[in-house]
């Protein structure tokens, strides 16, 4: 009898994760490759669509059918997922015109958002999106190639996304998945996937917009050329595939109102699912992936790399040592941190660092490190960035209990999760119980068990949820989410109190 295999990759903001699995849903093998990440000037976010999206679908299809030894046929559906809101201009050929321009860290169409606001009337944006444009919208991304590089946006023949961009390059087909597309290209298309001619009028031709399709539909099959590439059967079966963050939902059994992901990578994406819309300009709101639900999203512009900048930065010596065969870096912070108690010392951080996205929605916003003093080490702002990440997360769930959104189970994913000590900060400071599923690789899982819906090897996503487990279960200390709660007031004070200075800054260096 012949095994059955799916495959689901996930190219993620500095690596790329791949797993195999079999007819019933278990992991047979798994990969990763590490990536970078360009950040030309201030605000601006970059990949190169070829030697990091593609060149890494390459490289974990090619492991994981090596290190199985499975036999290529074998394998029946592929699943991609990839960064959510990225912009890739390609031309007639599926030719990247530039680098792609990432999702929301990347601030640079922020006179764009401004000018489709003036162009669509603001009442209509907060009726379209639930809240002002932002630089997770990839309209005013387009806007803004039209704009600043005429010559790109006139060879344009379609604006791609990551997933859209890979899957075009397995398939030879221009496909968007509906959840990224009536999200992230909100409000080009239409709910019933046609292209809306009033909205894309001024910021692109409806020609340049690739086909809605459902996230499980089949994209197309494996070509010739890229099954050299890869090493995938020619004629396999591709998915849609579609944004990262909405595939590790679907990894982490996120599939019902009320099932809940915080996906704790380099940045921190969540996803509450509902049954209904709720409008609320702090946070963003789309139809999810598995029919008749929706979802509130979220998302910051750091966590893992506010943790590695406080390694990079403050840690140079444990980093040498790990690369020497001593300890690894990260856990020898976390050494330092059990020495340090709750409040850091009375050290608070703003993880601004990258601007910020979610709740407040603003690039201008800045990283501070406040109430320093002589007594204060590296082990103190250490303690006081990771403590940071778990107050982001908490101020969203003000927001989630302000608007009396239910929330039965919380699943914890991504890199983030390899930090027990960390995980248990955040149950603390929420004083709510967390979950992680058994198999910890994320988005690639949830766009395998989706290949496995594609080509009806089971029937839906019902069916999916059956067949994830969970796995460590963390249980908040509520004496220590007491303790928190004071730091918790003066983070959100320091924002309020700093927010215009943040602004003047950003203008003085424009000048400057």
């Amino acid at each position: 009898m012949t095994s059955k295999y799916f495959v689901g990759i996930d190219v993620g903001t500095n690596e790329t994760k791949g797993i195999l699995i079999d007819e019933n849903g278990r992991e047979v093998i798994s990969a990763y490759t590490a990536h970078g990440i360009e950040n030309p000037k201030p605000n601006y976010f970059e990949h190169d669509a070829d030697e990091v999206w593609y060149k890494d679908v390459c490289i974990i299809a090619q492991k994981l059918i090596k290190q199985s030894q499975v036999d290529p046929k074998d394998i029946k559906s592929i699943g991609i997922s990839a960064l959510s809101s990225d912009c890739l201009p390609v031309d007639i050929e599926g030719k990247p015109l530039r680098k792609a321009i990432l999702y929301g860290i990347d601030a640079r169409a922020l006179s764009e958002c401004q000018e489709l606001t003036e162009k669509w009337g603001r009442d209509k944006v907060i009726e379209l999106f639930g809240r002002p444009l932002g630089s997770s919208d990839i309209a005013p991304k387009i806007l803004w190639i039209k704009n600043n590089e005429p010559d790109v946006y006139r060879k344009t023949h379609k604006f791609l996304t990551a997933s859209s961009y890979i899957t075009f390059k397995l398939t030879g087909n221009y496909t968007i998945d509906n959840f990224l597309g009536l999200a992230s290209f909100n409000p080009l298309y239409r709910r019933d996937g046609s292209i809306n001619e009033q909205y894309a009028e001024g910021v692109c031709l409806t020609g340049q917009l690739a086909d809605l399709k459902k996230t499980t539909d089949i994209a197309g099959y494996i070509t010739k050329e890229a099954a050299k590439d890869t090493g995938f059967a020619e004629g396999t079966a591709v998915i849609t595939g579609g944004d990262d963050s909405g595939a590790e939902a679907i990894s982490s059994g996120v599939m019902t109102p009320g099932d809940m992901l915080v996906q704790m990578g380099s940045t921190v994406y969540m996803i509450l699912c509902t049954d209904k819309l709720y409008d609320d300009n702090r946070l963003w709101r789309e139809e999810f992936i598995v029919p008749n639900t929706y979802d509130i999203s979220a998302g910051t512009n750091t966590s893992g790399a506010l943790t590695k900048w406080v390694r990079d930065t403050f840690y140079p010596d444990k980093v040498k040592e790990q690369e020497q065969g001593g300890i690894n870096a990260y856990q020898a912070m976390m050494e330092d941190l059990k020495e340090i108690p709750i409040g850091s010392g009375g050290l608070v951080v703003l993880p601004y660092f990258a601007g910020e996205r979610t709740p407040i929605n603003d690039a201008h916003a800045k990283g501070i490190i406040f109430g320093l003093n002589l007594a204060h080490t590296r082990k103190h702002i250490m303690r006081a960035a990771y403590e940071s990440v778990c107050y982001s997360i908490k101020h969203h769930f003000e927001i989630f209990k302000e608007l009396g959104i239910p929330i039965n189970q919380i699943m914890v994913t991504g890199g983030g999760t390899k930090n027990e000590v960390w995980i248990q900060m955040l149950s603390d400071v929420l004083g709510i119980k967390l979950q992680t599923p058994s198999v910890t690789i994320g988005a690639s899982y949830g766009d395998a068990l989706m290949a496995m819906i594609g080509v009806n090897h089971i029937k839906d996503f019902a069916e999916a949820k059956k067949l994830i487990e969970t796995g460590k279960v963390y249980y908040p200390n509520l004496e220590n989410t007491k303790k928190y709660e004071p730091y918790y007031k003066i983070y959100i004070e320091l924002y309020k109190k700093n927010k215009e200075l943040m602004s003047t800054m950003d203008e003085i260096n424009q000048l400057a």
